[in-house]
């Protein structure tokens, strides 16, 4: 049997009969005071909003066709759960933003196993990169695709962390200049070295594919300085494409986030960016495909509560409802 203590002196007490609702009174000797004890339930009335949140059920089917769910948790769309400062030092994490909208974006970081820190802005820029990487501790190497203003960030933040870019974002970027069936012969052989990187796993090959592209410029130089003219009579490339995409790869090359998988030797670092794509990308968009109809902000809390859930360490749920800040 539980033993009830006055709120005040913190002495035991005894029941003293029952209120109209049938709740139990309980008087304190010491203070003489009568009172009842309130049950709180917050913590599980946010197990049951977390529940739904990260389940394709529909609030229909809930008692009182919704109305009672709402009513109980339309408080905690008021909490803003804010990612806790990391100071582990990781071998690998991954970064990538997920657009909510035309105008809102929620930049992600993660390691393998865990979401480490979340940062909402308007669109990729190094500004909103930077305010994201200042609360995680340096990792050995960073995984990424080509986000905006991220190389700036990393040099101001993370100078000594090495940069892999993910290659098959590599490989998309060149099969858009040179479509998956390119027409001219110089297309197909670039489409073929993009597609080759895939197949990299020592240094050797990694010259290879260098030497590749060196040749592939000697071998269709000729064809590649044809020029044309446009309707508004301006001379341009007629090849524009096929050079924007050679450009592509020798900017990586310059920049050594090609081959950075190769150069570190104490640790394996992916050469794709899926941890974040399908281990986080995917499972925030199946929640918010799941709910869909939610107001923006409610979207964007949404991706919040899956990232903080989901971080290494997240709060118990009754220190959580006295710690994050709300509305």
């Amino acid at each position: 049997m539980r033993q009830i203590k006055c709120p005040d002196c913190n002495e035991k007490c005894i029941k003293h009969g029952v209120l109209k609702s049938g709740s139990q009174r309980w008087f304190s000797k010491h203070c003489k005071v009568a009172f009842s004890v309130k049950i709180n339930n917050l913590s599980k009335e946010l197990n049951l909003f977390l529940n739904w949140l990260f389940s394709i059920d529909i609030q229909a089917d809930t008692p009182g066709k919704g109305r009672t769910f709402r009513r109980k948790t339309v408080k905690f769309w008021s909490i803003w759960p804010l990612p806790q400062k990391v100071e582990e030092v990781h071998d690998v994490v991954y970064l990538d933003g997920i657009y909510l909208s035309r105008n809102l974006c929620v930049l992600i970081c993660c390691n393998d196993t865990h979401v480490l820190g979340w940062y909402v802005c308007r669109y990729e820029h190094a500004r909103a990169w930077q305010c994201l990487m200042e609360r995680i501790a340096e990792p050995k190497v960073v995984v990424s695709d080509g986000a905006n203003g991220l190389p700036k960030a990393l040099r101001k933040v993370w100078p000594h962390s090495s940069h892999q870019r993910c290659l098959f974002h590599i490989f998309c970027q060149v099969r858009r200049y040179t479509t998956s069936r390119p027409k001219t012969l110089a297309g197909k052989d670039l489409y073929n070295l993009a597609k080759a990187l895939f197949n990299v796993k020592t240094m050797d090959q990694a010259f290879v594919r260098i030497n590749g592209l060196s040749a592939w410029r000697m071998t269709y130089s000729d064809f590649l300085r044809e020029m044309t003219i446009d309707e508004f009579g301006n001379k341009r490339s007629t090849h524009e494409r096929l050079l924007k995409a050679e450009s592509s790869l020798w900017r990586l090359i310059r920049q050594q986030t090609l081959f950075t998988f190769l150069e570190c030797i104490d640790i394996t670092v992916p050469t794709r960016n899926n941890r974040i794509e399908s281990g986080v990308n995917a499972q925030l968009r199946s929640v918010l495909r799941a709910h869909r109809g939610l107001s923006l902000e409610r979207r964007l809390k949404a991706v919040y509560w899956w990232c903080y859930m989901h971080s290494p360490r997240p709060l118990s749920i009754s220190d959580l409802l006295n710690s994050m800040p709300t509305d």
